[in-house]
């Protein structure tokens, strides 16, 4: 397992940046595909990004192409996701899962992913 822990969350006012951190412990992080989702109150759990298990291909929900951008460290087993341009519509709980599959391509599939972490609050004031 990955074991994802989520940090980085705060308050902020609309068009200001946060970045958010994903540490892992597992010794199958470099082989397991990475994303970020968020959940608003009375919402579903909504894919944000994701990135491939070498750090390749990324793929971007519409809503936050252009303003986001993920990456990642093998060496350090962490997961970043820069947030600009923040909106009040991206408040949410933000979750870090890795994918069930080891070198699975990038998805946007909830189902793709079963390791998450307790998630991290973000909060954009307008």
């Amino acid at each position: 397992q990955v074991q994802p822990v989520e940090s980085g969350g705060g308050l902020v006012q609309a068009g200001g940046s946060l970045r958010l951190s994903c540490a892992a412990t597992g010794r199958s992080f470099n082989r397991k595909a990475m994303a970020w989702f968020r959940q608003a109150p009375g919402n579903e759990r909504e894919f944000v990004g994701s990135i491939a298990w070498n750090g390749g291909p990324t793929l971007y929900s519409d809503s936050v192409k252009g303003r986001f951008t993920i990456s990642r460290d093998n060496a350090k087993k962490t997961v970043l996701l820069q947030m600009n341009n923040l909106e009040p519509e991206d408040t949410a709980i933000y979750y870090c899962a890795a994918s069930r599959v080891d070198f699975a391509g990038i998805s946007s599939r909830v189902y793709d992913y079963d390791d998450w972490g307790q998630g991290t609050q973000v909060t954009v004031s307008s």
